[in-house]
């Protein structure tokens, strides 16, 4: 089905995919799906010095864990592989060939001495050297020397890279008009760019012949990547029109901005500020992932999703399903999208306050077990109910379990000068004779046995709920104090509260 929309991202295994390469990926995924395409993912590994080990398989968990799955990739394979460009080194050999002998490429022999002497050359002069149209008949190179020298050179494999012949000023206008599916129709001068080097002198095609090549024999339609690749779009059109191929559309997203708005958001920034820039942990960072910051796979996507775009809606909290019915290309913003972390602490509590009971619950259990904690079901999802509004990330969920599983290991200082008054230990006193005496079936009977200690000191509420609070919790802080007292139980609401004064009346 030669229509169908087929994108691709195509990241480089050179370490762990940062949250600006994830958006990418999220906004090609969300294109596709919309339009019933195919979401290609394909490893470029030619540029064989910065590969790392591991960051291939690192960029494929990533991905899985946000839920964007693609339909061809290395592992999932499709009928346009092989998708590592490592694995496709004939495919660029023959293509580079049908260049040259078109006349659209050429062979470049120069040293890198020479090369550098050029450059001064043109320094003294205060100019700068472009190998181009103004000084490639000069050089040494397949369009200054005999075909027999060539052909030598070759064969005594000489050291050589294959230049792109960008711009004929005989034969083409100097202005070269492109068009981005974001930002319209841009305007470049040919008589400015340089002939880049589409194969390199290790026999590795360069990223940018390797991408055209792919991109056309994968049939993909839509280019959607990231602003810095702009300046390269002039280029890879060329590379198109020197094949006679058709191009696909080309949509270059904005830049995500540090929090101050001012330059593009890195690991530095996150490190500074202390917030994640990956979405796992990568093995060299002292740094965890979002993962292991405790945020949701569904907010950490969501979040993305609003990082250059938006519905035109007041709507911000979206699923997948929601995202990919929503999501409209033409409504990406041009302009730099500021990274705001407190707003994606704001996402990741709304998601976790709209996760089914049961998927929460397992959660809470997680924890439990993990820190060998014993308890009862029922009484679990009781507790994981009352928190659940209260959790901002996944690891200050035992921040909030604790109080109920745990008796107070310390008392805040602040809030026990705050709330510890000279008579507080006797309407504690009261309080545990009370809870003794009286059978609590919810939270009004507790509500007016307080009530009644109260009246019996002569003090207000505040006199009874603040020092309890400080009692069974350890601070003034925590959940509904009634709901605590009934979900622990009266023996270990006594018994905490026995331990706090004995220990505060020291």
């Amino acid at each position: 089905m030669l229509n169908k929309i087929r994108v691709r991202f195509a990241p480089s295994p050179t370490g762990p995919l940062h949250i600006g390469g994830l958006r990418t990926a999220l906004y090609n995924y969300l294109f596709a799906r919309q339009h019933k395409g195919d979401f290609v993912l394909r490893i470029e590994d030619t540029d064989r010095s910065r590969y790392v080990s591991g960051a291939e398989e690192y960029i494929q968990k990533a991905l899985e864990w946000c839920g964007i799955t693609p339909d061809e990739s290395p592992v999932h394979g499709g009928d346009f592989g092989p998708y590592k460009q490592s694995e496709r080194s004939a495919l660029y050999k023959e293509h580079i060939e049908l260049l040259v002998d078109k006349g659209r490429a050429y062979y470049a022999f120069d040293s890198t001495d020479a090369l550098e002497k050029h450059r001064k050359d043109h320094e003294k002069k205060g100019k700068t050297f472009i190998y181009n149209w103004h000084n490639r008949l000069k050089l040494e190179n397949s369009l200054t020397l005999e075909k027999e020298e060539v052909y030598k050179r070759l064969h005594n494999k000489v050291p050589y890279v294959v230049r792109f012949k960008i711009y004929d000023p005989e034969h083409e206008s100097e202005q070269y008009l492109i068009e981005d599916e974001i930002r319209g129709k841009i305007s470049s001068d040919l008589s400015l760019l340089d002939d880049k080097i589409l194969f390199k002198s290790d026999g590795m095609p360069t990223y940018h012949f390797a991408n055209v090549v792919d991109d056309y024999l994968m049939k993909i339609t839509h280019v959607i990547r990231g602003e810095e690749w702009l300046p390269s779009l002039p280029l890879h059109l060329r590379l198109y029109d020197a094949f006679g191929w058709d191009a696909p559309k080309f949509a270059h997203l904005p830049l995500i901005l540090k929090p101050s708005g001012n330059g593009k958001l890195s690991k530095r920034d996150g490190d500074k500020l202390g917030f994640p820039v990956f979405p796992l942990e990568w093995k060299t960072t002292s740094s965890p992932g979002y993962k292991e910051q405790g945020y949701l796979p569904e907010a950490v996507v969501n979040f993305l999703a609003l990082l250059g775009w938006n519905p035109g809606t007041e709507q911000e909290i979206f699923g997948m399903d929601a995202l990919i019915d929503s999501f409209d290309l033409y409504k990406v913003h041009k302009a730099g999208a500021r990274f705001d972390p407190e707003k994606n602490k704001w996402f990741n509590q709304q998601h976790i306050q709209q996760l089914p009971l049961g998927r929460w619950v397992d959660l809470c259990k997680e924890v439990l077990v993990s820190k060998g904690v014993a308890f009862d079901t029922k009484t679990l999802i009781s507790v994981a109910e009352l928190i659940q509004n209260r959790v901002v990330l996944i690891v200050d969920i035992w921040e909030e379990l604790k109080v109920f599983f745990e008796d107070p290991s310390a008392f805040d200082e602040l809030a026990v000068k705050k709330a510890w008054k000279e008579n507080t230990a006797s309407v504690m006193e009261s309080v545990v004779l009370g809870l003794e005496k009286t059978s609590l079936y919810n939270s009004d009977d507790l509500k007016n046995l307080l009530s009644d200690i109260a009246k019996q000191h002569q003090i207000g509420m505040g006199g009874v709920m603040a020092p309890l609070r400080v009692c069974l919790v350890g601070s003034l802080k925590g959940p509904d104090l009634s709901k605590l007292i009934l979900l622990i139980g009266m023996h270990a609401t006594t018994r905490r509260i026995n331990i706090a004064t004995s220990t505060l009346c020291k």
